[in-house]
């Protein structure tokens, strides 16, 4: 287990709110059906140690029913509120989300969050022929009344490919400051529709990556083995912190979880080098040819790059 005291660079969003480049999610790994149960100690000791390794960015959501596990970690790490950064996201509730944001906060024990994310779980849930896109642009206009309101600091989407992220914009009188999505270098999301990442970057929208470690962990073999292996190597790290520092240094905002402390410490190498802009384009290159979902993979077609 590496023994690292390292500071986590950030980002800064459109609204000039400052985001680390490297958090913890409480999903994926921490997921439950429901609700119920009580609270899972288990989870909670987890989120502490990141807090303790030096995650300050702690990724949530409606959906993975661990709000609760999340707010009581940050009040028993004692680390002081604003040196924090908290997102959730609003995916269940999505048709109330005033009441959702509510939720979230008495859950979370907090009166905001650093950022609220509107989230469409499964991606194309309403896609281009559902007639459903004013809906997309309602629950936008109260995402903006959330963060009027103070309860989010700043506000983002989620799973939003091209064309929802377009008909968001065309009422949109807050740009959202992030799109989370599953992006790695199987999945650079260039569809027919168009480059989703060019049009982000065209209205300064920040990237934030879940799954960034899939040609790592899910997509074995690829033509990125050999790519990840070799820089391994040479800066001596695993193949997972190349994954994320291939993020990092593109200004991806990078999410990853892990119940594991050796792991999760280990993650944190990836904060002690910088890969140069060659290595980035080669991994790049190379990943456009494969292309791999590590989630909705029933969603979408086996081709679609979108």
């Amino acid at each position: 287990m590496a023994d690292l005291h390292v500071k986590i660079p950030s980002l800064k969003l459109n609204d000039g709110t400052s985001i680390p480049l490297l958090g913890y999610g409480t999903g994926t790994a921490w997921y439950k059906s429901s609700g119920g149960g009580g609270i899972d100690r288990k989870c909670t000791n987890a989120i502490k140690t990141a807090i303790r390794l030096g995650y300050s960015h702690l990724d949530g959501a409606e959906v993975y029913n661990t709000e609760p596990e999340l707010g009581l970690a940050i009040k028993e790490s004692k680390v002081p509120r604003e040196k924090l950064f908290i997102t959730t996201k609003v995916i269940t509730n999505i048709k109330d989300i005033p009441s959702a944001i509510d939720q979230s906060l008495k859950k979370l024990q907090l009166d905001y969050v650093d950022l609220s994310v509107q989230s469409l779980h499964p991606p194309r849930l309403i896609s281009a022929n559902s007639g459903a896109y004013s809906d997309l642009q309602s629950a936008w206009a109260a995402m903006e009344k959330v963060k009027a309101k103070g309860k989010a600091k700043s506000i983002g989407v989620s799973n939003y490919l091209l064309p929802q992220l377009t008909a968001t914009m065309k009422t949109a009188t807050v740009t959202p400051s992030i799109n989370q999505i599953e992006y790695h270098p199987y999945l650079q999301h260039s569809g027919p529709e168009g480059p989703l990442l060019g049009y982000m970057k065209e209205h300064g929208i920040a990237v934030a990556a879940y799954g960034p470690l899939t040609a790592v962990t899910k997509a074995k073999p690829g033509p990125c083995d050999d790519v990840y292996a070799e820089l391994a190597k040479k800066y001596y790290v695993s193949e997972g912190e190349i994954a994320l520092r291939w993020c990092i240094d593109q200004d991806v905002v990078t999410i990853t979880t892990s119940g594991k402390e050796e792991r999760l410490s280990d993650y944190l190498r990836a904060m002690t080098f910088k890969m140069t802009p060659k290595e980035i384009n080669e991994i790049s290159q190379v990943g456009e040819k494969k292309h791999f979902r590590g989630f909705w993979q029933a969603k979408f077609d086996v081709n679609d790059r979108s």
